[in-house]
């Protein structure tokens, strides 16, 4: 029997390999789910932190120099811990989504500002060989010994003077660095909302400084009741700007949220949806978890996503 195929054959096929490649073209592409691994897997080198978060399931992950045995704000890093830091999540197929990089940038003393931008300089100029072209951030507050306890002078106009113009100074570290920013509005820090974080990014002006969403963090004392509107307006506000996601919840309003992603009130449809509708396609990271905690909020929010990721999901 002669196999050869024919002209149809030949054309079938041509219609079958494009139509396929359409397919795959069309398919929704979203967030990809990774984890803070210095928050979640909290103890081991930093090979064994990876193997967890690996083990688990996530594709990417937000580094933190603890992980490597030093301080988060390192005021040195010893040669080829970077490269170190790069090969090891490299072979197990890991991406290094950012950097945490967060100091108190509105401390009242300008020599602990002045500090912290000296170790951010030192972790910008670490990221290429790292592997890593966003570094997280957030603004802090008047408080001197903890920059997550919200302080009464946050909202006077030094304190906001002050944290800009630090802002500005790292967004200029970052320019020079060649990498990204990414800025979380946090319920007790001096950048504590959306809007706030709007001015910010206007002020400072500068394609450096992003945004990181965590819709769980924005909600001050008797604001979860607008759930809806409170995320549709940081959405609107800071959709186009947003290059990190974070996902965890909360069960109460006036803090920041502090429980795994599935276990509170956050209204996940509503921020996930969001998200897909903005085309947000970058790192989506779990925390305030545990690692028993892990699986089971990955399978939440993975599953979420792909429900309205179907071709039969309504807006």
């Amino acid at each position: 029997m002669d196999n050869t195929p024919t002209r149809r054959d030949l054309l079938c096929l041509a219609g079958t390999l494009a139509a396929a490649a359409q397919g795959q073209a069309a398919a929704p592409r979203g967030p990809q789910l990774g984890i803070l691994i210095a928050t979640t897997y909290t103890t081991g080198p930093l090979e064994a932190r990876l193997d967890e978060a690996k083990a688990c399931g996530f594709a990417c992950v937000q580094m933190s120099m603890a992980c490597a045995g030093l301080p988060e704000m390192p005021d040195q890093i010893p040669a080829g811990l970077p490269a170190r830091i790069r090969d090891a999540a490299a072979s197990r197929g890991i991406a290094i989504a950012s950097l945490t990089g967060t100091f108190n940038m509105c401390h009242p003393d300008p020599a602990e500002r002045q500090a912290g931008l000296r170790r951010l300089r030192l972790m910008a100029e670490a990221c290429p060989a790292m592997g890593v072209s966003k570094i997280h951030i957030c603004t802090g507050t008047r408080d001197r010994a903890s920059m997550w306890r919200r302080h009464p002078d946050n909202a006077s106009p030094q304190a906001w003077r002050d944290m800009s113009a630090c802002v500005r100074e790292a967004a200029e570290i970052a320019r020079q660095a060649n990498v990204v920013l990414a800025l979380e509005p946090e319920v007790n820090n001096i950048v504590d909302s959306a809007r706030k974080a709007r001015r910010l990014l206007d002020e400072t002006g500068s394609p450096h400084l992003k945004v990181t969403m965590d819709p769980a963090n924005i909600f001050h004392s008797g604001e979860l009741p607008r759930m809806k509107q409170m995320l549709d307006e940081a959405f609107e506000l800071l959709g186009a700007d947003i290059v990190l996601a974070h996902a965890k919840d909360l069960d109460h309003d006036g803090d920041a949220g502090h429980k795994a992603a599935g276990e509170g009130l956050l209204d996940y449809d509503r921020y996930l949806r969001l998200l897909l509708a903005h085309r947000f396609q970058g790192a989506l990271l779990l925390h305030g978890l545990t690692p028993a905690q892990a699986p089971g909020s990955l399978a939440f929010v993975r599953g979420k996503l792909a429900r309205l990721q179907s071709p039969s999901a309504t807006s």
